[in-house]
């Protein structure tokens, strides 16, 4: 951006007029965006689950991604939340009758804390199951070591 100084009396010279500078500097506004994009990028993976859960290790190899359809989470106190909502003690039942059904029921994708009972998440699955619900995936962390 280059601007010429006049000569003369502070700046000016007679009789003559500046013309405003019609172009702006869009480099730091690329700068800013970059940085803005590279942040979503790395913080939007972090976002598709709400309820904080501590998964257990596998090395199991991961599945395609597709879109999902319901997760269900179980915390390490054993609550249940479907989508980040929480469920009420014994409502599990009547909330999973309220999910949108397709052909084969929707997608469901369960994450459970590694810390609770494997008897608390098969009760879980056995309603899933007894709901007619049978397509389901068992999220876990990635692990090279083995058992």
């Amino acid at each position: 951006m280059a601007m010429s100084l006049g000569s003369g009396q502070g700046g000016r010279r007679r009789g003559s007029r500046r013309t405003p500078m019609a172009e702006i500097n869009v480099t730091p506004f690329v700068d800013v965006m970059l940085v803005l994009l590279i942040i979503f990028m790395v913080t939007a993976p972090l976002l598709t689950a709400g309820v904080p859960v501590d998964l257990p290790d596998s090395r199991a190899n991961a599945l395609d991604s597709e879109p999902q359809g319901v997760t269900i989470s179980i915390d390490e106190t054993g609550n249940v939340f479907i989508d980040d909502a929480p469920v009420a003690i014994g409502g599990f039942a009547r909330a999973l009758e309220s999910l949108p059904r397709s052909d084969g029921g929707p997608d469901i994708t369960l994450r459970a804390d590694r810390g609770l009972d494997y008897g608390r998440v098969m009760a879980v699955m056995g309603e899933l199951n007894r709901a007619g619900l049978n397509r389901i995936s068992l999220v876990t962390n990635s692990s090279s070591v083995e058992p």
